[in-house]
């Protein structure tokens, strides 16, 4: 007897799941689902509560572009670019950074308090360790208040910037103000001295940091990973180059020069904006529960 074929709501649900767990794999890593679980269902208090900005930002889909166009800013500071270059296995090990990195903004902005403190100490006892010398003689340090502040800065202005282009919903000017304020809290215990926290203290310190920015063979080399060379499969690398297009079409003209980044101002505001959205809308679809959205 021939099998009658599964309703199309049922192939979706395969599709999604499927989708869902490709991509939760992939950024992650092996034991993400082990992280999720102890992050979201240990009972304890936390920093931040359900539904609050930063809970709205960290936990939308358009932070797979934030994400990357934090990593196209930071690379913009010559010294934490270099501390990046001697101490990072980016060349390597891009997809496990970004798993560590997943985690720790997971565990802060959704895990128990205990638990959010306890990855703060362990990326504190990293940035000790992380120390070298500049080609002028000038040492360096992964601790410097300076560079945790630029750091965070650009992972801020980038995080916020998507969410509000590319987000489910969108912050108005009060939840903007609050995101900075509350991504303040976890950045004190980082280690910046005086983080901005509201969105317009946000744009000060940007500005502030202009000067000190540029393009340097190590950031070029970096990008050239990111961007050109990431460890996919082939089947992956079309959805993947519509995120760092989205990334890119977010990042300041005057950064393009310095980074060898394209500009093409009328493709980025609607080519590139509208298959951005339709990728994100998909991850947002793929990794929602069936039946939670």
């Amino acid at each position: 007897m021939r099998q009658l074929p599964r309703p199309l709501g049922a192939e979706l649900t395969v599709i999604r799941e499927r989708l869902g767990q490709a991509i939760f794999h992939r950024v992650a890593g092996p034991d993400g689902a082990h992280h999720r679980d102890r992050i979201h269902a240990t009972p304890g208090p936390r920093w931040f509560e359900p539904g609050s900005p930063i809970t709205r930002v960290h936990g939308d889909a358009s932070m797979f572009v934030g994400g990357i166009r934090a990593l196209l800013m930071q690379t913009l500071h010559p010294v934490a670019m270099q501390a990046v270059s001697e101490h990072s296995g980016f060349r390597g090990d891009m997809w496990g950074r970004l798993a560590r990195t997943s985690r720790f903004l997971a565990v802060t902005t959704f895990g128990t308090a205990d638990d959010a403190q306890q990855a703060v100490d362990v990326v504190r006892a990293i940035h000790e360790r992380v120390t070298g010398t500049t080609p002028d003689g000038t040492p360096y340090s992964a601790a410097d208040p300076h560079l945790l502040l630029w750091v965070h800065v650009a992972e801020i202005d980038s995080f916020l910037l998507t969410h509000q282009v590319y987000g489910d919903r969108p912050l108005d000017q009060a939840g903007r103000d609050e995101y900075v304020a509350q991504t303040a809290e976890v950045a004190r215990r980082l280690g910046v001295l005086d983080p901005p926290t509201t969105e317009a203290e946000l744009r000060d310190v940007l500005s502030s940091f202009r000067p000190e920015l540029r393009g340097t063979p190590q950031a070029r080399e970096a990008i050239r990973y990111l961007l050109l060379k990431p460890p996919l499969p082939v089947a992956a690398r079309a959805p993947y180059g519509v995120l760092t297009s989205a990334a890119i079409g977010l990042m300041p003209v005057w950064t393009r020069r310095h980074l060898r980044l394209p500009w093409f101002p009328i493709a980025e505001r609607t080519v590139v904006r509208g298959i951005g959205t339709a990728a994100v809308g998909t991850i947002r679809w793929a990794m929602t529960p069936p039946g939670a959205a």
